[in-house]
């Protein structure tokens, strides 16, 4: 019960989100990346989402994206691709987003960058065999149905010697379900590493922005959900992380 509504919950936020966010302030929905407070060179209009941004910028430099063709699955609202795109200069970049809104979003924003959106589902990717160098996947697969189908898929158009750049998080039940998938696909494994501790520290630093946007975007009656879902300081999501029931992983993995 608790999973169907945290599942109602997030369609609704989607869906909020894009009738109530005039300003395009958000563009990122992960729980971000923080290591003693150190903090990467990044603009000033990017200031505001610095540690969901720091998340990507840990993914991306798990492999050489410069001059690559990339896709994002479950790009949501494009923050992320469009800081890859700006900063590590890949040769093409798409992003796909089983949400229609996102989608039709992303596709506004980001209409000066030389990014391409589209509507399409995780586990039945509509690209041809062996297509991209890189393939990106940030805290999107908790949610899919079969995630094996997923990494399948990833595999398939995934050139030789190409790369999945994973950033996930899950109970211990879910990791080693994941890492049997993986190990089912003879993936190679670049890099690896639980990376819990930093999430919750950037989740810590970033709670008084996440409170504030809560407060201004969802309504009273939706704010302890929204709180949750955001995995404020004090909430029931954050705590899983503080305890060690959620992990967070990340992996760079050769095909």
């Amino acid at each position: 019960m608790k999973e169907k509504l945290k599942n109602v919950f997030f369609k609704f936020w989607y869906w909020y989100v894009n009738i109530v966010d005039k300003n395009a302030e958000v563009i990122f929905m992960n729980y971000g990346y923080s290591k003693d407070n150190q903090k990467i060179e990044l603009d000033e209009n990017d200031e505001k989402n610095r540690y969901s941004i720091q998340l990507y910028h840990l993914v991306a430099t798990g492999a050489e994206i410069k001059g690559k063709d990339i896709l994002e699955v479950g790009c949501g609202r494009g923050g992320g691709l469009s800081y890859i795109n700006r900063t590590f200069a890949p040769n093409s970049a798409i992003g796909i987003d089983l949400n229609k809104k996102a989608i039709k979003f992303c596709n506004k924003k980001y209409s000066s960058e030389k990014i391409k959106f589209f509507q399409a589902d995780a586990q039945k990717l509509n690209f041809e065999d062996n297509a991209f160098d890189v393939v990106i996947n940030i805290e999107s697969s908790h949610r899919y149905s079969q995630v094996d189908v997923f990494l399948n898929e990833v595999y398939r158009v995934l050139k030789p010697g190409g790369v999945i750049l994973f950033a996930d998080f899950g109970n211990q039940e879910d990791l080693k379900k994941l890492n049997a998938h993986l190990k089912n696909l003879d993936f190679k494994r670049l890099k690896n590493g639980i990376i819990t501790e930093n999430v919750v520290e950037a989740l810590k630093l970033s709670t008084p922005n996440r409170e504030e946007l809560v407060r201004r975007l969802l309504p009273k009656f939706l704010q302890n959900l929204g709180r949750n879902f955001a995995a404020i300081e004090g909430t029931t999501t954050y705590n899983k992380f503080l305890t060690g029931e959620f992990e967070y992983v990340f992996y760079a993995l050769m095909k």
